[in-house]
């Protein structure tokens, strides 16, 4: 049996190639070259999977690799016969090579279907312009959300801090300005005043003439104030018909005849219908002896004394009151 495998005694047409030096060279530079190169091409191909691992096809790659390392070992198996005809040997090796090529091919055709589908240079670079574009859209969609989104914020901060009616401060924004100079006089002892100022006789206005012309009157009322007083003061809608001012930096006697120019003012307004309006105005300076709502509750004291002495009139607090 071994003898018939290791048997040289065939010598087909010619392959002792004459014993020609160029023959020789070409046949053996020829295979051994091959050889090498398919014995170096499976170690690429497992290389490359393993620094590739998202890529499953282990499979393949070992019939591939098997495929190759037959080719050489066939090209081996003709070089060694240029001495000595292992022809069996190299007609196993050859039937083998042929048999995984076969196995190959089929594996390979039937993976056909997947390699189509890896995206190529081209495709990917449509995708990533396609996630470009999609990426640009969502920033500008972001950014006109967020501006949305903000001045939403800044109306919603306007309506809560101003009064629709009037136009000025609301209750709410002029009482935390209110606290904010309280705080700044706690800390710095910069003394501020305030003004609670009242329409006269307000609700025979609703009565006679509707409360949409009363809401007008308050509103030009509001603006007189506010074009009377300084850039530094602040002007808000207390409730109802009262208006609360903030004098920053203002003492008693300064705030009292600020407010005996507002209340001219108002007096001497024109407004729809031919109505006439007055107001009365109580007058706080705050001391160390009260806090912001202490100082609210003896401009109101101030109001009230305004009230009762008959209206169209200016009051400043005096120590003579009761704090309320």
């Amino acid at each position: 049996m071994l003898d018939r495998i290791f048997d040289g005694s065939l010598m087909p047409h010619g392959h002792c190639l004459l014993w020609r030096w160029d023959l020789l060279f070409l046949h053996l530079g020829g295979d051994l070259l091959t050889v090498m190169a398919y014995s170096l091409i499976p170690f690429g191909i497992f290389y490359f999977l393993h620094k590739r691992k998202d890529l499953n096809f282990n499979g393949i790659a070992m019939l591939f690799g098997g495929f190759i390392a037959f080719c050489g070992a066939s090209h081996l198996a003709g070089l060694i016969n240029i001495w000595h005809g292992y022809y069996f040997i190299e007609g196993v090796i050859k039937f083998a090579t042929g048999v995984i090529s076969i196995v190959t091919a089929v594996c390979l055709w039937r993976l056909m279907p997947t390699l189509i589908s890896i995206p190529s240079i081209d495709m990917l670079k449509q995708r990533n312009a396609e996630l470009e574009s999609l990426r640009t859209e969502l920033e500008e969609a972001n950014k006109s959300l967020e501006e949305k989104v903000k001045q939403r914020t800044q109306e919603l901060e306007r309506q809560a801090n101003t009064d629709t009616v009037t136009g000025v401060a609301s209750r709410f924004a002029i009482m935390d300005r209110l606290s904010r100079c309280y705080l700044e006089y706690q800390r710095y002892h910069r003394p501020f005043s305030i003004l609670m100022i009242d329409v006269d006789h307000f609700k025979d206005i609703n009565d006679n003439h509707g409360h949409q012309t009363g809401d007008t009157v308050l509103h030009e009322l509001a603006m007189c104030i506010a074009s009377n007083v300084r850039q530094p003061d602040s002007v808000g809608r207390y409730g109802g018909e009262e208006f609360l001012v903030i004098l920053p930096e203002t003492p008693g006697e300064q705030a009292h005849e600020l407010a005996d120019r507002i209340r001219l003012a108002v007096e001497a307004m024109t407004l729809t219908s031919n109505i006439t309006i007055t107001c009365s105005i109580g007058v706080a300076t705050i001391s160390a002896s009260i806090s912001d709502d202490g100082l609210v509750s003896r401009a109101d004291k101030a109001l009230y004394k305004a009230k009762n002495a008959g209206r169209n009139q200016v009051v400043s607090y005096a120590s003579g009151m009761a704090d309320g």
